[in-house]
């Protein structure tokens, strides 16, 4: 039990509701509704296991960093809670299922797997040449709604421009809030001669890129509503994840950073959340208006 439960925190497993969601509601927006049980769950083991893959080899790689760092020296690679082979094969298990699982799916799905576990995994090196890491990140996110869109129509037939907005929600989301978590680290980044945002320009400056990258996400998200033709229940949606995000850049300033956990993990759990339940019940009351 003991290892089940560093495994879980190893990967980060209760943060699979950042990416869940959002591929859920790719894979209902390809559907115009819900989609068939079969490929709902192929879908969830998919998100689940390309998830793990990519949280288990960050901690692989960064094992020595993390370990240099006073704040992840606790983690159960540097502490010697999991071993360093055990690690690698939950990479390895992991990346098998989700290519596995993507085959099952449909032929386009599994001959585009390898592809994106490049970009998953690749995203753990980034950091160690680009400050561009924390977009790269907003990518690897943003996969997971284009992945279920193909795993439920199988090609790139139809109308692409709400996934595709949809896909730039998730990038911007994902790489304004990871700016915030990276301001813990600035000077170790900058000590160690990683690379972020935080480091180059100041906790400050990545502050207010933040917030510009979080309007943008709200207008994607205006983009996909008109677009999709939603009603008024994922507008409900819209504005209140909107409201949250306004509410997470209020937690965090350049002087004060002691609430960038509320920030990351509290507030942007519920984001997803409300957004997917606002999509599935408003396409759910009008199925027609909703279909993509």
């Amino acid at each position: 039990m003991s290892r089940v439960l560093a495994t879980l925190s190893l990967v980060k497993f209760s943060h699979s509701v950042f990416a869940l969601p959002f591929a859920l509601m790719g894979a209902w927006l390809a559907a115009g509704g819900p989609p068939a049980l079969e490929t709902l769950l192929w879908i969830v083991v998919c998100a689940v296991s390309a998830r793990t893959a990519a949280m288990a080899f960050n901690r692989l790689v960064d094992r020595d960093i993390d370990a240099d760092n006073p704040r992840t020296a606790g983690r159960e690679l540097p502490s010697g809670a999991l071993g360093v082979g055990y690690a690698r094969a939950l990479v390895a298990v992991a990346a098998a299922v989700f290519v596995g699982g993507a085959f099952a799916l449909n032929p386009l799905a599994g001959q585009l797997s390898p592809i994106v576990l490049v970009v998953l995994l690749g995203y753990s090196y980034v950091k160690r040449f680009s400050a561009g890491a924390h977009l790269v990140l907003g990518v690897a996110l943003g996969l997971a709604p284009l992945g279920a869109w193909i795993a439920v129509r199988g090609d790139f037939d139809g109308d692409l421009t709400p996934i595709l907005l949809l896909f730039v929600c998730v990038w911007t989301w994902v790489a304004g809030f990871d700016l915030i978590y990276a301001c813990q680290d600035a000077d170790f980044d900058r000590a160690r001669g990683l690379h972020s945002i935080p480091a180059r320009v100041g906790v400050a400056s990545a502050l207010r890129l933040s917030r510009a990258l979080h309007v943008v996400t709200v207008l994607a998200l205006v983009g996909v509503a008109l677009r999709a033709d939603l009603g008024a229940v994922f507008w409900i949606s819209t504005a209140v994840a909107a409201g949250l995000l306004a509410w997470e850049q209020s937690l965090v300033r350049a002087d004060d950073l002691s609430r960038v956990d509320v920030a990351f993990f509290t507030v942007n759990g519920w984001v997803g959340v409300a957004l997917f339940l606002g999509l599935a019940v408003d396409m759910a009351l009008t199925p027609v208006a909703g279909a993509a």
